[in-house]
């Protein structure tokens, strides 16, 4: 019993060494399989970190070598360009908002599909005025009819003038009355007042060039009597220039004594001799259209003086502008001493 049952013991016991040396040889080729594996997989990321490395170390270098200084001072200007119009689209959004644009669109419409006018001129006007505005209304300018038939002839004229520093009150009322008989104002959103003249004439050029498309633009005071004829086929005689200041033009002391009627507050900037650079006399001046655009682009940053006439010549100071002296610009006295004509 013995012998038979340790002769059936020997076959389990040969077997099971059997099965555990096949074990270890699979889970050893497993195990090697597995290492070999894992060190391909290794071997493969390290070479795609060289070769990435390698790539940008090239492209580095290309984009060294091909972006210049200029190009590179090229492309800041051309971000700091898109940051400004972006900035002046948000201005005119505001101006628009504001009422420093008109917001006439039909008449804006209906006038720029027609063909372009040969001016639109602003007669600067103030409160108590109206005897004035009346009679340049007898005189030259006209008014209902004969205003819109001008209007045909390529000329448009209005008055301008701005708001009370109190709102809707009876300053602002009159104004709005005599608007609505006569239909010839531009009503900035400006204050009205001595020291806003020059806003007032650069809020004046914005409006207009944005209203009505004008080969010129045309500021004159209301206590001007102009030969409307005259003012046309002089300007007509300069459009073929493109950028053109037509005016009386004229120098002139800058007063530095505060009680002095002209006081210019800047006046140390104007040299030790105190005298103003050349520009148009304030009566009546002409701007081309693409003057006026310059202005309603860089309102928010044109620097104004005390007087504005010589604000205006200010801003075209280092453009390439043309300065027409034009002495049928310039005003000679009536018989009267209060009202000057230009003829």
């Amino acid at each position: 019993m013995r012998s038979r049952g340790s002769s059936n013991r020997l076959p389990n016991s040969g077997g099971f060494g059997f099965h555990s040396r096949i074990s270890a040889l699979v889970l050893s080729m497993f195990a090697t399989m597995a290492t070999i594996y894992v060190a391909a997989r290794m071997w493969q990321d390290a070479e795609s970190r060289v070769y990435l490395i390698q790539q940008l170390h090239t492209t580095t270098a290309l984009g060294n070598s091909a972006i210049s200084v200029d190009n590179k001072l090229k492309v800041e200007a051309c971000r700091e360009q898109e940051h400004k119009l972006s900035a002046l689209e948000m201005d005119l959004s505001a101006a628009r908002q504001e009422g420093f644009v008109s917001k006439e669109r039909p008449e804006n419409d209906s006038t720029r599909s027609k063909k372009r006018l040969l001016a639109v001129i602003g007669i600067i006007t103030t409160f108590g005025r109206k005897k004035n505005r009346d009679a340049i209304r007898k005189a030259w300018m006209g008014s209902g009819a004969a205003l819109r038939k001008l209007e045909e002839k390529g000329i448009v004229v209005r008055f301008v003038i701005g708001r009370s520093a109190n709102r809707r009150d009876s300053l602002d009322r009159e104004i709005d009355n005599e608007h609505r008989q006569t239909d010839d104002f531009i009503v900035l959103n400006q204050v009205e007042a001595p020291e806003e003249s020059s806003n007032k004439i650069k809020f004046f050029f914005v409006h207009a060039v944005e209203s009505w498309d004008a080969e010129f633009y045309v500021k004159v005071n209301d206590d001007v009597y102009v030969n409307i004829d005259t003012v046309g086929a002089t300007l007509s005689a300069h459009s073929d220039k493109p950028r053109v200041y037509v005016g009386c033009m004229k120098s002139g002391q800058v007063f530095s004594e505060p009680t002095h009627k002209w006081y210019e507050p800047d006046w140390w900037k104007f040299g030790d001799a105190k005298s103003y650079f050349r520009h148009a006399s304030g009566e009546i001046y002409a701007l081309s259209r693409a003057l006026a655009q310059f202005i309603s682009i860089n309102r928010s940053i044109l620097r104004i003086y005390a007087h504005d006439d010589v604000s205006t010549g200010s801003w075209f100071i280092g453009l390439d502008v043309k300065h027409v002296d034009e002495r049928k610009f310039c005003c000679s006295p009536s018989s009267t001493g209060s009202i000057c004509t230009a003829i």
